[in-house]
């Protein structure tokens, strides 16, 4: 190659030494970035991003200056700078980013269009009402289901999986365990099929699969038969939600209470809608009803129900942070608090003694008494991006977990409260060894197992320490199953991972989806229901036996 170059108009040798310098610079520069015990996975790529940048300016700088190459090979490389990007740009397109913050690629002619469900074309709506889609079940649009044989009835009582995280809203599955071997008994595939953009995960009441998603500009709320994923109903809103970097559609899932489903969208929409027909009944924008603005990346909370109340999270300020209606009437019954919201869900608990709310908010974790709304307590949370999504866990002796991502870590507070005083907050300990982005973790048996920036770690809750770190299953979700994980990996597969404190133990897995899977699992009893922003399945697990 020296040779072709060799015989310069100047005849002067290339001058190859500042290139090689500035490639090696920038090598010993990327492995120190990747060699360190950064606590922030996303800095590391952003510092590596940088370096990258840097060296491309210096190589253009050495090619055009200092190369002393040949003016014809100087104007072939201009010329291909101009048009690679353009080349590029005209066959590919960037489909979101990564949980890492990485952008995701695909070919630009790739068909992946869905259609609307049912093919009507709803007229805009104003900002507290909203059109019901409503089409018979056999003049849904949808695609094609996978044939499969006749299934014998099931034996095993119905379990459902009626809102977001489980029953109990702690990613947790209790009474049933699951067989472990999936080669002897394999997942049994009932159905897989494309549907609209969204992050929602469904929510599950005997054969009705709810989730929402977003068809073309209309946020829809779809309910599937469970076991052949057939439509049995949908509704529509003319409020759809886009953002090139996270993805469009809604963030929240559906709660299941009785024969009403509630479902907000993710420009504040709250629907309360009839179990079995889907019809509306009530509705509210949440936002303009409590003078609140939308987050950045849409309204990602899904609904609490208990009592005559639902309950949202809508970041007004004015005592209008959080808010309970009547989950019959769409009445406010009680509003409370001045904090933004954060992506995070309310959570019913019991603490010290008193039942309460706990709302993991833009700057703090917030106490509600369950009843008034009044709070009770609250705690600074200061860094994660202000980007606190994962759920504050409730542990034994009420104690609280709460972690977030961009490396913050975690934290375990203990919460008292003596005669008629005031809650004490204490902090117990802290660490970033745990930083749950935008990730939910799972208690098992005084161990906190959890994706710490993509790689599943198991925390000892009584110290606070890493017992260890394995398994790069990215940005994905969970669900704790007596004493298993099932983690549903970024990538679309699902794993079944021991909750051994001892050692990582991965069992199984399998290719449940393709593509990017931020969405949360949900498992019915022995039906597994997986989502991402462009198909869902159902999958039949094996149990090996069941508790009460």
């Amino acid at each position: 190659m020296l040779t072709i170059f060799s015989s310069q108009s100047e005849n002067k040798k290339i001058r190859w030494w500042p290139a090689i310098a500035v490639f090696v610079l920038a090598s010993l520069a990327v492995t120190f970035i990747w060699l360190s015990d950064f606590s922030n996975r996303q800095s590391q790529i952003e510092q590596t991003g940088g370096i990258l940048l840097v060296t491309l300016l210096l190589l253009l700088i050495w090619l055009f200056a200092l190369s002393r190459l040949s003016r014809k090979i100087r104007l072939f490389s201009l010329g291909a700078l101009v048009l690679l990007p353009g080349l590029g740009l005209t066959l590919f397109r960037m489909r979101g980013v990564s949980g890492d913050i990485l952008p995701i690629l695909e070919w630009r002619f790739s068909q992946n269009k869905v259609e609307a469900l049912p093919p009507s074309s709803p007229e805009p709506v104003d900002t507290t009402s909203a059109i019901i889609l409503e089409t018979p079940v056999q003049e849904q649009s949808q695609a094609p289901i996978p044939k499969r044989t006749s299934e014998k009835p099931a034996t095993s009582p119905r379990r459902d999986y009626p809102q977001f995280l489980g029953p109990t809203r702690d990613a947790k599955v209790y009474g049933i365990k699951l067989n472990r071997d999936w080669t002897q008994h394999p997942p049994q595939r009932l159905w897989r099929q494309t549907l609209g953009a969204g992050w929602s995960s469904f929510a599950v009441a005997g054969n009705f699969a709810i989730t929402q998603e977003q068809r073309g500009e209309i946020e829809m709320v779809v309910a599937y038969d469970l076991k052949s994923g057939r439509v049995q109903w949908s509704h529509g809103d003319s409020t759809g939600f886009t953002s090139p970097i996270t993805g469009d559609g809604p963030r929240a899932t559906p709660t299941i209470a009785k024969n009403r489903v509630y479902a907000q969208g993710a420009t504040g929409l709250l629907n309360c809608l009839d179990l079995k027909t889907g019809k509306r009944i009530w509705s509210k924008n949440i936002l303009l009803d409590n003078e609140a603005r939308m987050k950045e990346w849409g309204t990602a909370g899904s609904p609490l129900v208990f009592d005559s109340l639902v309950v949202v999270s809508a970041g007004g300020q004015n005592n209008q942070s959080l808010v309970a209606y009547h989950k019959d009437t769409g009445k406010r019954i009680w509003s409370a608090g001045g904090d933004r919201a954060g992506y995070s869900s309310p959570l019913l608990t019991t603490l010290a003694e008193t039942r309460q709310i706990l709302i993991f908010n833009f700057a703090n974790i917030v106490a509600h008494e369950a009843a008034s709304g009044a709070i009770l307590w609250q705690q600074p949370w200061v860094g994660g991006g202000t980007q606190h999504v994962s759920q504050p866990v409730v542990l034994p002796n009420d104690r609280v977990f709460v972690s977030s991502g961009y490396g913050v870590g975690c934290k375990l507070f203990q919460i008292q409260r003596r005669d008629s005083a005031d809650f004490q907050i204490a902090l117990v300990w802290e660490t970033n060894q745990l930083k749950a982005k935008f990730t939910n973790v799972v208690h098992c048996d005084g161990y906190m197992y959890g994706l710490d920036d993509g790689i599943l770690v198991c925390l000892d809750l009584v110290t606070g320490m890493r017992k260890w770190k394995a398994g790069r299953y990215g940005h994905g979700q969970m669900i704790g199953v007596d004493d298993l994980l099932l983690v549903q990996a970024e990538s679309g597969d699902v794993v079944l991972v021991e909750a051994n404190p001892d050692a990582h133990k991965e069992i199984s897995r399998f290719a449940a989806l393709d593509g990017k899977t931020w969405n949360h699992p949900a498992l019915a009893g022995e039906y597994l229901l997986v989502r991402n922003d462009r198909e869902a399945a159902c999958y039949k697990l094996a149990l090996e036996s069941e508790t009460r």
